[in-house]
């Protein structure tokens, strides 16, 4: 076999079996965007129906039931589904590896038997929408997800399931940053967008157990009925928030840190600059995953804990925004000056840039307790919780998909028609979401199946944006699969990026280096780099 074969290309037999069997990081990288983006597609739909039902006040496609088992459902594919698995399980499969100069990950067995668990949670959890899908929210809060009469323990023990995938996952890339990176390739010398995927590992290793152990004991409760959480048994439901949130809000850097380290992969490569502050952006992925593991407790606010528990959740709230804004500092630091090159995942850094302040702002309004009283369980935190989840970090994510997809699939995109749908999603998102801001400073509660006269318009304006939103969403992913199958062939280089990744063949070959390379500068050593793409 030639060193130079492309990891697409399929050997003797079938070419399904050489894929789901294979041990191939590269090619565990679509398994995973395969199933993933699927289910994406699942719950943007559920979340374009619940918005049309608001369109008129009571039923209009569908009775409050069934609202609740969508906006369940809803939840568990789009954060645990597609969201905290999406960066990691996708590009931080294909690239880091190639990002570091390994042949593949530590444990390739164990990488896709990490998939096929992912698979096996997704069927689950999908099978409750032929069942019956849950009705307790997406957070299955006791006691009430230990009464409901739907299929609430298939369901939590879907994201169970999906638990296992990421704690093996994380293992994974822990011990490939450790052991497997190439000579001269110290840890001043990673790629930054490897330093997020090596904090996420560590917060999926540590926390995703606890969330593990919670929802044994919500299965358990159901059938067995021990007590733990049910308060009709001597149970304590607030326990089971503070399990929930321990997991959850590190959770929520699971899902922002890739996209985050994706923007660091492309802002230098365009401003045509070494990154600025390199250790503070390397550093401050490790401060977020450390201080994001001590402020689970501002999601608790009104749960009747102690004021001085509130007030220290407060300042760690406040504390954990300081390495976050370090990032966007050195991201416009990085720009400064630069001789920018404007192209497609350019346009998608900007975006990000946006949506993040505004959903990192808004969060740190929510951490003052005295306004997380007004605000606490209104549209004002479905906004900043959209404005973090979705407009940030699905929007790294697709700044990823547009910068690597000529290196993953060898074939180039239309990037005109990239940009202008990147405008429509921008616009149909800020639509959707700008709005539930004042709906929730007005009182507007989350979750509500129905709205009071006062509030129609402003959803009204939110429902416009949905359909925005879904055309944009539906032109970017059109382009991309004509791209696949119609693209020109993508140089080995276009962007004139340093990083090893550009340095190997587009598609990469099966075992990524004929011999592994030796590093000498840091990653963002531009000299005699050329951009190969006009």
């Amino acid at each position: 076999m030639s060193i130079r074969e492309s990891y697409l290309e399929s050997g003797p037999g079938s070419k399904l079996a050489s894929w789901i069997f294979s041990t191939d990081h590269k090619r565990i990288g679509l398994l995973y965007l395969a199933v993933i983006m699927s289910l994406f597609f699942v719950g943007v739909t559920l979340g374009f129906l619940m918005r049309l039902e608001l369109i008129t006040r009571g039923p209009t496609i569908m009775e409050a039931q069934t609202y609740n088992s969508l906006f369940t459902l809803h939840g568990v594919i789009m954060l645990f589904i597609f969201i905290i698995p999406v960066t990691t399980s996708v590009f931080g499969n294909f690239m880091l590896p190639i990002m570091i100069g390994a042949r593949d990950v530590a444990f390739p067995r164990l990488n896709l038997l990490s998939w096929w668990i992912f698979v096996a949670g997704t069927i689950l959890a999908i099978t409750t929408l032929i069942l019956g899908p849950a009705d307790t929210g997406w957070t299955f809060y006791a006691p009430y997800s230990l009464i409901s009469g739907q299929y609430v323990a298939l369901a939590v023990f879907a994201v169970f399931v999906l638990g296992l995938s990421s704690i093996l996952t994380g293992i994974n890339m822990v011990t490939t940053v450790h052991r497997l990176r190439a000579p001269g390739m110290t840890w001043h010398r990673l790629p930054l967008f490897v330093w997020a995927i090596y904090a996420t590992a560590w917060i999926l290793v540590i926390a995703t157990p606890i969330l593990g152990v919670n929802l044994l004991m919500i299965i358990a409760e159901r059938f067995f009925g021990i007590g733990v959480f049910d308060p009709a048994k001597g149970g304590d439901p607030i326990l089971y928030q503070h399990l929930f949130w321990i997991y959850s809000h590190p959770a929520v850097y699971v899902m922002i840190l890739p996209s985050l380290g994706v923007i660091a992969e492309i802002i230098p490569v365009f401003s045509r600059k070494t990154v600025f502050g390199y250790k503070a952006i390397a550093y401050s992925s490790i401060g977020i995953a450390a201080l994001g593991s001590l402020v689970w407790g501002h999601h608790m606010f009104v749960s009747g804990y102690s004021y001085t528990a509130g007030v220290i959740f407060s300042l760690f709230t406040f504390l954990v925004a300081i390495p976050s804004a370090v990032k966007v500092y050195n991201f416009v630091g990085t720009m400064y000056k630069g001789s920018i090159v404007v192209d497609t995942p350019f346009y998608f850094v900007l975006a990000f840039i946006y949506m993040f302040a505004v959903g990192g702002l808004t969060g740190v309004i929510l951490g003052a307790l005295s306004i997380n009283i007004h605000l606490h369980d209104t549209y004002f935190v479905v906004a900043h919780f959209h404005y973090i989840k979705f407009g940030a970090a699905a929007l790294g994510f697709f700044a990823a998909l547009h910068y690597w997809f000529p290196k993953v699939f060898g074939r180039m995109y239309n990037r005109r028609f990239a940009n202008w749908s990147l405008l429509i999603f921008f616009i149909g998102f800020n639509l959707l979401f700008l709005p539930m801001f004042v709906l929730g400073y007005e009182g507007m509660p989350r979750r509500y199946f129905d709205y009071l006269p006062q509030y129609a318009n402003l959803q009204y304006l939110s429902i416009f944006g949905s359909w925005v939103l879904v055309i944009g969403i539906a032109m970017m992913f059109g382009n991309l699969i004509k791209g696949l199958f119609r693209g020109k062939p993508a140089p080995q280089n276009p962007w004139g990026a340093a990083t090893l990744e550009w340095q190997v063949p587009s598609p990469p070959p099966k075992e990524n280096f004929r011999e592994i390379p030796e590093v000498k500068h840091n990653p963002y050593h531009f000299e005699n780099v050329r951009r190969e793409l006009d």
